[in-house]
């Protein structure tokens, strides 16, 4: 079966990791020994005196150098006994030589200046919180823990160390990654790259998949918890997710990173940076190759990444940045959730009474063929035969696979590209402005037309041979006569094609050392186009939209083109002592939505619609070891377009409003040389949520359900420790403990007919309901190990519990019906990673290796209570186990490789 010979396949690939890396080790360790010695130290700021993790530190004439990591600290590795000239460089700031004799380990710490006043490069420009300083609960993520954890998966699953975060691969499609923070789903959460909003303008939300090569050029991942200090006039509920990539390096060289994994997966990255030109100009590029099979049955992915970016120092006062990141790539999906027997009798049999398991296990399993942990409903088998075209829109190619289609596969390359100015007008002005471009093109597929479906396994999946036989024939489905060549089912593509035009300006004045104010704006503008067009004719020349015959890449069903249009502003003061932080921020913000049917010509367009938000905090530094902070903020958030206008008509929703937020946050932050502490509590007030939703009522008649004023709580405790009891040994301790949950009863407004002005009115019974689709409770431990210089051993550990199946509000229409949702099991998750540095002449090199779920354990981790589509509902659907849809926790599976720097 799948599982026996995947299970077979991780141990197969494990085996040959250590064979590979053993034998990489042996031919390493045969260089004759020398003497040797570590040069490492500290390198921050003149200014604040702050690390300045980024920056370079070679000995010159050696080839041997190190970056700074987030701490500060850098470590150059089997330096001979000698006199060096050593210098530490970072893009905004002056270099610094010192000679130094090595004769034993040495420390050589380095302050830099600042080399035009102000200039504090991009980290100032994305709002980046700053210890002893910033007010918000937050955590960074450094590049060494990115290159240690994240081992190629999409970069939310990093975070899942992290207070109230919970990130899932979902059905394990590559970049179909999704994440929820304190509740709140990434709708909710404002994720920047180098401070630059990539949020969809029509709905929030973020495709992982559009930014695969963001993981590795990412030199530091900071996620500010709930309203956060970031002044950009968008509002952050659930928090800020702002990743850095890297900038242009100071040193030339040439990086090669070298991965495979479960799944047949390979991918291969390289870095080449120019160096620092006549003190004025660096460069570097990253290219990525992604390739793999994927470990749930048809989950392959094809993909590239590229990173480019580049900085100029104009003159002492003037300095331009430039980058541009992208991931063109297509990859199968799983996106179809299960009834759990499906992928695990065994654990349906504990969860289920034994009349629902007898029940379900004779529904979904006994009889058929393809169960099992692996399954997935979106991709079946089709006779090699049974050959055809499959068309982009754009582009026609051979299908992915010979022998297997699948239904549902996305592809999309989205670049995005910023060129940031920064001016020192005068010593204490300094202008900071990025114009950007974001061009997405691609979509998704599915099938379309009267289909031929295979009921043999446990859902129905396209009977592609079938298909095939009825498109090229002369009788459809029913025996009726038609066309030789008439398809009569196919496959489309959803096509969304955008073109994002923005520019933020920040002016930053100080009008003291420690009193400063910042104005902002932030412009912003999108057209998307949304089309389906004809992608897999399945066996047949053409098919029959309406009176008229179209081919690969005519459109069909749909075309439209949507608009939107951003305005936001800000003001904000900031007061910085020893002692006392303060902030204060306003903003505000216009949207306004238009709509034009590409087929008909009919549009529309809304009304400006204002949103504003005011927030402020205060940290007090009681002693050079604890602080205290505390912020409360008020957010006034414009509607998305799915709660203004339906864009399958335009028709436009009656009287859409604001959402709005309140929220308070207080706490405490702890360090000392071997030990860190964080601790805060939240409380967050969500009312006027709005919820446009279609639904189909007992008539079959489709409308659409409008939510206003859905309230929701948000409270909780969160805490972060770091503790090192001795220098080979590190714990990180992370935990969230959250109580979220609806308010009230409301009332909803239905439309029976989308453009009718007939409503009725739907009484929703949800108070006190706990909020969906995240364990409410997380805690995480992290242990480090460095036994032997190089050697990096890690050990992560993730518990949830109190995790609610996720439910709309508007299926909860009975007042007799107040039980929670379903309650997924608690469960405990082990990773393992492993890493060893080693230097040959030049050349510097890093054997890894990452074992994901390393006991294999079998767990929920994403769940919908009573499913429309796979519930055993012969109990009625009562918020049990045997009704809910749920996606299992990928199994074991592994990833390693080799980085060599030259």
């Amino acid at each position: 079966c799948k599982a026996v010979q995947g299970i077979n396949s991780t141990i197969m690939i494990m085996r040959h990791s250590f064979i590979y890396m053993g034998l990489a080790l042996a031919a390493l360790l045969v260089v004759p020994a020398r003497a040797q010695h570590l040069v490492s130290g500290t390198v921050v700021d003149a200014t604040s005196g702050e690390s300045l993790p980024g920056a370079n530190v070679r000995i010159e004439t050696t080839g041997l150098g190190a970056v700074v990591q987030a701490d500060g600290s850098y470590v150059i590795r089997d330096v001979a006994s000698g006199t060096y000239i050593i210098t530490a460089s970072f893009i905004g700031f002056q270099p610094v030589t010192q000679t130094v004799r090595i004769v034993g380990d040495t420390e050589v710490n380095f302050t830099l200046e600042v080399a035009n006043a102000a200039l504090e490069q991009i980290e100032v420009f994305a709002s980046r919180a700053q210890e002893r300083r910033t007010p918000v609960a937050f955590s960074n993520v450094d590049t060494e823990q990115i290159q240690r954890q994240l081992g190629s998966r999409d970069v939310p699953m990093v975070l899942n160390v992290t207070p109230s975060v919970y990130a899932t691969q979902q059905g394990g499609g590559a970049g179909d990654a999704r994440i929820n923070v304190r509740g709140f789903d990434q709708r909710n959460i404002a994720i920047m790259i180098n401070g630059i909003p990539v949020n969809d303008m029509e709905n929030g939300w973020v495709y992982w998949s559009n930014w695969d090569g963001v993981g590795d050029a990412a030199s530091s991942i900071q996620l500010q918890r709930g309203l956060s200090a970031v002044n950009l006039a968008t509002p952050s509920i659930g928090g800020t997710l702002n990743i850095l990539t890297d900038p242009a390096q100071l040193n030339s060289g040439v990086t090669v990173k070298q991965e495979a994994g479960s799944g047949n997966f390979l991918k291969t990255s390289i870095t080449a940076s120019t160096g620092l030109i006549n003190n004025r100009f660096a460069a570097t590029a990253v290219g990525v190759r992604k390739t793999g099979d994927g470990i749930i049955d048809g989950t392959w992915t094809d993909a590239w990444a590229y990173l480019f970016a580049a900085a100029y120092n104009i003159d002492s006062r003037n300095r331009l940045d430039f980058s541009i990141v992208g991931a063109p790539q297509r990859h199968g999906q799983n996106l179809y959730k299960q009834n759990l027997v499906v992928y695990s009798p065994e654990l349906a049999k504990e969860l289920y009474s034994a009349e629902a398991y007898a029940g379900a296990y004779a529904q979904f399993v006994e009889g058929k063929v393809g169960a099992g942990r692996y399954y997935n409903q979106n991709v079946s088998s089709v006779s090699p035969s049974n050959v055809s075209q499959q068309a982009d829109g754009q582009n026609t190619f051979d299908r992915y696979s010979t022998n297997a289609i699948s239904e549902r596969e996305n592809f999309y390359h989205k670049p995005q590209a910023g060129l940031n100015w920064y001016s020192q007008l005068t010593d204490d002005a300094l202008l900071s402005t990025v114009l950007y471009y974001s061009g997405g093109n691609g979509g998704g597929t599915g099938t379309y037309g009267d289909i031929s479906w295979d009921y043999s396994t446990p859902t129905r999946v396209v009977d592609y041979d079938a298909q095939f036989g009825v498109n090229s024939g002369t009788l459809d489905r029913k025996g009726n006569e038609k066309a030789a060549g008439r398809s009569m089912g196919i496959l489309r593509n959803s096509h969304n094609v955008q073109n994002t035009i923005g520019a933020i300006s920040k002016l930053k004045y100080d009008i003291s050392d420690a009193f400063s104010v910042e104005i902002g704006l932030d412009w912003r503008t999108a057209e998307i186009e949304h089309y389906r067009t004809v992608r897999d004719l399945l066996g047949g020349s053409y098919y029959v939209e309406g009176d008229n015959q179209v081919g690969l890449k005519d459109k069909i069903d749909y075309d439209f083109t949507n608009t939107v249009d951003w305005f936001g502003t800000f003001a904000q003061a900031e007061y910085v002592s020893n002692k006392v932080s303060l902030y204060g921020m306003a903003g505000y913000s216009t949207i306004k939505y238009s709509y034009v049917n590409n087929f008909t010509s009919d549009a529309q367009d809304t009304d400006n619609f204002g949103g504003y938000q005011v927030k402020g905090g205060a940290l007090y530094n009681v002693t050079s070891n604890l602080g205290a902070f505390a912020n409360v903020g008020i957010v006034s958030k414009v509607p998305i377009f799915d709660a203004v206008m339906n864009d399958e008509d335009g028709t436009l929703y009656d009287n859409p409003s604001n959402e709005q937020f309140v929220s308070f946050e207080a706490g405490l932050n702890y360090t000392a040389p071997t030990f860190a502490a964080k601790l805060n509590v939240y409380n967050t007030n969500w009312s006027d949520r709005t919820v446009s939703q279609s639904v189909v009522n007992g008539l079959g008649q489709e409308g659409r359900i409008i939510l206003n004023g859905l309230d929701q709580l948000h409270q909780g405790i969160e805490a972060e420790i770091a503790y090192k009891p001795i220098e080979m040994i590190r714990v990180d301790l992370a935990a969230g403990l959250g109580n979220w949950i609806y308010t009230d009863d409301l009332s909803a407004i239905y439309k029976p007919n989308y453009s009718s002005d007939e409503t009725e009115t739907y009484n929703l019974y949800v108070r006190d309901l706990k909020v969906g689709d995240q364990p409410q409770s997380h805690f995480s431990v992290s242990i480090q190990a460095t036994p032997i210089d190089g050697l990096n051993l890690n050990l992560v550990s993730r518990t949830y519990g109190s995790h609610y199946a996720a439910f709309e509000p508007t299926s909860r229409t009975g007042s007799d019906d107040r039980s929670q949702s379903w309650q997924v099991p608690g469960y405990t998750v082990m990773d393992f990673h492993a890493g060893y540095n080693l230097r040959v002449g030049g050349v510097n090199a890093t054997i890894f290796a990452n074992v994901f779920n390393l006991l294999d354990e079998v767990y929920i981790q994403d769940a919908v209570d009573n499913s429309s589509y796979n519930a055993y509902a012969a109990d009625g659907k009562s918020h049990a186990a045997d009704d809910a849809e749920v996606f299992l926790g990928l199994p074991r599976n592994v990833n390693f490789g080799i980085t060599v720097r030259f």
